[in-house]
């Protein structure tokens, strides 16, 4: 991390997948799964330090904390990632959202937000939700 970069696009695809756990106040177990499962096994994180996340962790949950910390999250997600990945991302975004079977509520609301941040176009958002819906589904 560098003062002209201060994230990697790693990072910020980390930071987001943490900043939708964390919108509910309820980090559940099968969102840190998910997180870990993505980071370890997607493409798009070869070569991704591990050792980011806890600090990545430590940012995202004190921008929380503070007044416009979501305003200031979202201008180094934008300053960080490629706008190739602004789909990735929400679809790690959604992926994490629904990993405990239901999207409502502080998620959803979050979910909405990257959505406008990121500027993904409503039919592909459909399209992702949808999908990670269906990857998440029970029976």
């Amino acid at each position: 991390m560098t003062p002209e970069q201060p994230i990697s696009a790693q990072d910020a695809l980390a930071a987001l997948m943490i900043a939708v756990s964390a919108s509910d106040s309820d980090i559940r177990t099968a969102e840190l799964v998910k997180i870990n499962n993505a980071i370890n096994n997607l493409p798009v994180f070869a070569g991704y330090d591990v050792d980011h996340l806890p600090r990545m962790s430590e940012m995202v949950f004190d921008l929380l904390e503070q007044e416009d910390g979501l305003e200031a999250l979202f201008g180094l997600i934008r300053g960080a990632l490629p706008e190739k990945l602004n789909e990735t991302a929400y679809a790690l975004s959604c992926d994490v959202a629904a990993a405990d079977g239901a999207i409502a509520g502080a998620e959803a609301r979050m979910l909405e937000e990257i959505r406008y941040e990121l500027d993904i176009d409503r039919l592909h958002a459909a399209a992702i939700e949808r999908g990670a819906g269906a990857r998440h589904m029970t029976l």
